[in-house]
């Protein structure tokens, strides 16, 4: 028999008063800044302090770290959601593509560490092999990655919470702007590595309990057995035809995607010159086994959902309605920490990488200005204010969307991946060439994928991405040959 979670059980996903729900956000933010203070005092004084935590962080916190800064909001929901609707096929062309991507890319931050021991930025590495104009463009990508990144947080967080408490939108998105702010301008880096572990471990071990509770509730494992097609059952093989077609729509696109998501997020870059330089290459192959957990825990949801034939008004909260129906009211409260744990963890993230491009790149231009340079945590913290405020700003655009935000972002990232990479391993490329070659990327691919998307069109999409990924690296290899010709 099938289940409805808003007529069998009466509920409305306001669940608490509002009142309630700034009690448990100030309580998290109140545990979160004790984590900090008890484990990152005495990292806020110095650049090297503040923006890198003196380059003495850890194997496992690094790689809980990396883990939880992978976990951006979507990520949360997404699982659940791909689960419910593709089953097996879903699950994997989601799963696979995010722990391959940190896997690749634990070689190049290793390599990079090499290259400059002592570096801050992707910026500023890529400033010591080409132009400061080819800087610049890299500048841009890096700021508007994390600022619409910090943004999509905001966006997701706030219409869930909003959802659950019936708290203000907009009182909420600067709440959570707060909790991040609260720890990451005092203690710098160090504050979002210690946060970053216990998040990771509060997803897991609470997420992981919560949802072994409703596997028992839902009927057990033949519940799950019985959801691995998803919702209409023909995922359960990834050479269906459906799950071929699925692959098309989304898998590659998406893999596109995401392999270009650590190489154009200083927040990964950041934690690659930071970690101790034995360990940076393991640091990230564990922190994507890490990762791993999380999609793989919170898909049973979706599985449980499609395999009990749960109504769910809404596929994109999957996860939470799964939780709503078939488990206590007061589990809401873990489900909130868990949420925020997600939400947090990236967000202090971005304002750290965001911080180290200011306080390292930026204030080196002004570095004949030497009280200016003094002051580099000063300015570094102000940058972090900033960024929250136009962030935001962002998320509270009238009918903005997550996928509006996730295009612009996704296709920044994606125009310098080719570059990056070939620079780190050697490649002589043209500084013109790579200039005008990410601005052909962005001028031409943005539009393309973008009209993919809205227009549900896969050719447009797969053609979007490619284009993007591989026209500024081919055109800076050119230029190179023709100017020797």
């Amino acid at each position: 028999m099938k289940v409805n979670l808003y007529n069998v059980r009466s509920k409305s996903l306001n669940l608490m008063t509002k009142t309630q729900g700034v009690y448990i956000i100030a309580a998290y933010t109140v545990i979160i800044y004790v984590i900090t203070w008890i484990f990152s005092r005495g990292y806020g004084k110095t650049k090297l302090q503040f923006l890198l935590a003196e380059r003495l962080v850890g194997k496992w916190q690094s790689a809980f770290s990396i883990a939880a800064t992978w976990v951006w909001a979507p990520s949360l929901f997404i699982a659940a959601q791909k689960a419910y609707l593709h089953g097996i096929a879903g699950v994997f062309w989601f799963t696979v593509p995010n722990v391959a991507c940190l896997i690749i890319f634990a070689f190049f931050a290793d390599r990079i560490r090499k290259l400059l021991p002592d570096g801050f930025t992707l910026s500023g590495f890529i400033r010591t092999r080409f132009s400061r104009r080819v800087q610049i463009m890299y500048l841009v990508e890096l700021f508007g990655l994390a600022t619409c990144s910090f943004a999509v947080q905001l966006l997701a967080g706030a219409k869930i919470l909003t959802m659950v408490t019936g708290m203000s939108y907009l009182l909420i998105t600067f709440l959570m702007a707060a909790i991040a702010i609260v720890y990451s301008a005092v203690y710098g880096l160090k504050a979002s590595v210690i946060t970053d572990y216990f998040q990771m471990v509060l997803i897991i071990v609470v997420g992981g309990l919560l949802i072994g509770w409703s596997v028992s509730e839902a009927g057990g494992f033949s519940t799950i057995a019985a959801g691995l097609g998803g919702k209409s059952g023909t995922y359960i093989s990834l050479l269906s035809t459906d799950s071929l077609e699925l692959a098309l729509t989304f898998g590659i696109p998406v893999t596109i995607g995401l392999l270009a998501g650590p190489f154009g997020d200083q927040s990964f870059w950041q934690r690659a010159f930071a970690t101790e330089r034995q360990h940076v290459k393991s640091a990230f192959i564990w922190g994507a086994l890490i990762f791993a957990l999380v999609p793989l825990i919170m898909s049973q949801l979706g599985f449980i959902a499609a395999g009990s034939g749960l109504v769910v008004h809404d596929p994109a909260t999957v996860n939470l309605e799964t939780v709503l129906a078939f488990l206590p009211p007061w589990t809401i409260v873990p489900f909130i920490f868990v949420l925020l744990s997600g939400l947090v963890s990236t967000l202090d993230s971005n304002l750290c990488a965001i911080s180290s491009l200011v306080g390292h790149d930026i204030i080196d231009e002004l570095s004949w200005q030497s009280e200016v340079k003094d002051r580099s945590p000063v300015i570094s913290r102000l940058s972090m204010v900033v960024v929250s405020i136009i962030a935001i700003a962002i998320a509270n655009i009238p009918n903005l969307k997550i996928v509006h935000l996730f295009l612009f972002y996704g296709t920044l990232r994606a125009s310098t991946l080719l570059p990056t990479i070939m620079t780190i391993m050697g490649k002589n490329l043209s500084d013109k060439g790579l200039f005008y070659g990410i601005i052909l990327s962005l001028a031409i691919g943005l539009p393309l994928f973008a009209y993919g998307n809205f227009a549900n069109s896969t050719i447009f999409i797969i053609c979007g991405s490619l284009f993007t990924v591989l026209a500024s690296g081919t055109m800076a290899v050119l230029w190179k040959i023709e100017s020797r010709g």
